[in-house]
């Protein structure tokens, strides 16, 4: 092995080594001073669509405060539980971040709003979904490279961010599809960084919710899972404000959620008998899981969650006014073209000019947009006032 060819040492033989990997769908020269999939993940950093995510909500609208996370700001987070849990299980560090980092770069303006009105729009037309897009953005869209589209990830950093996806589908998305239509396993990394990103997500919402007045603490606390930590927090520290019993109970419930991944995920590797990759792959199920019992209590927080913070009178509102605007512009659009960035209409005009592809464009548009950005879009189509 080459001393300029840095791969991580003490890997855990059902890692996913790069020195093994699929490769990509573009051959390259390997990198001289990092790993492929330390190249992933720089190239994911210095992509337009990762720095747009600064500017995108995960539930509240950017411009509502800037103390609620954005879809960053979770996307770090999921990166830095993603690498506490692969280190602690021997995997490939660099490769979760990758898949962390790049998760989310498909996702709509005003979050899953957003996401659920272009899907609206686009229902008979093929549809739209936002990892599939997070992985239609690195394969073809990203414009940077002089010898291939999009940012040429390798094979493992492409199925991890493909998390989910219809077999319908599937058999359009060539390698990374194959696993949806035969029913194998992808990397241990990608498991993780799926389970990763569900402990920030639900651990961020309560911290927000809380912050904004949406969560009622008390009923919060009646699930075991969160109210249990609070009680240990709320002895330990009887004087503590608000603002600090909130967050100490926020990191020991991360740390709670991280230590049963693990010690959970060992046992079914162990009982599994696995010793390689291809073992992972081809075991039934998936081997990275929490316990029984504090799956049960996360199944019930997100129940909750769902219920009292994402049908809240306040959140259904802006993501009413959310989805009316990603429709409207959806259809202008697609009705006159010329509205377009002169990109776009290029793209348009290259393209197979059935309804069907301008639509995936103008989704293309749409999707990428920031929040503000669509905000301004809007007013620009739609108030005769404003600027052209």
């Amino acid at each position: 092995m080459a001393d300029n060819f840095p791969f991580p040492d003490r890997l855990a033989p059902y890692a996913a080594h790069a020195g093994s990997s699929s490769g990509r769908k573009y051959p390259e020269d390997p990198p001289e001073s990092r790993s492929p999939f330390q190249r992933d993940r720089d190239r994911v950093i210095h992509s337009s669509a990762f720095r747009r995510l600064e500017y995108k909500t995960q539930v509240f609208v950017n411009h509502e405060g800037d103390l609620y996370r954005t879809r960053l700001t979770h996307t770090l987070e999921v990166a830095q539980v993603g690498r506490a849990i692969a280190r602690q299980l021997g995997l490939d560090e660099d490769l979760v971040e990758a898949i962390a980092l790049a998760h989310d770069l498909g996702h709509t303006p005003f979050g899953h709003a957003g996401q659920d009105a272009l899907q609206e729009c686009m229902h008979d037309l093929g549809g739209f979904e936002h990892n599939i897009q997070s992985l239609r953005i690195v394969d073809r869209l990203e414009v940077r490279y002089g010898d291939f589209p999009g940012l040429n990830l390798s094979f493992e950093t492409r199925e991890g961010i493909l998390k989910h996806c219809a077999k319908s589908k599937a058999a359009d998305l060539g390698d990374v599809g194959e696993r949806f239509l035969n029913g194998t396993q992808p990397s241990l990394e990608a498991q993780i960084t799926n389970l990763a990103d569900e402990i920030a997500y639900n651990n961020h919402d309560i911290d927000d919710g809380l912050r904004a007045g949406l969560l009622d603490l008390q009923e919060l606390c009646s699930n075991p899972l969160y109210g249990d930590i609070y009680g240990e927090v709320q002895s330990r520290y009887p004087d503590a404000s608000a603002t600090i019993l909130r967050h100490e109970t926020g990191r020991r419930l991360i740390n709670l959620l991280i230590h049963d991944l693990v010690a959970e995920t060992r046992r079914r590797i162990a009982n599994g008998k696995i010793t390689s990759i291809a073992a992972v792959r081809a075991s039934p199920r998936p081997l990275a899981a929490h316990s029984p019992e504090i799956a049960a209590q996360i199944k019930a927080l997100k129940s909750y969650l769902f219920q009292r913070m994402y049908r809240h009178p306040r959140v259904h509102r802006q993501a009413e006014k959310a989805k009316r605007l990603v429709r409207r512009l959806f259809h202008t659009l697609c009705e006159d073209p010329r509205l377009l960035p002169l990109k776009y209409q290029a793209r348009i005009q290259n393209s197979d000019p059935q309804e069907k592809s301008r639509a995936r464009i103008v989704a293309d548009y749409i999707a990428g947009m920031t929040d503000r950005f669509a905000i301004a879009e809007y007013d620009r189509l739609f108030d005769p006032h404003g600027e052209a």
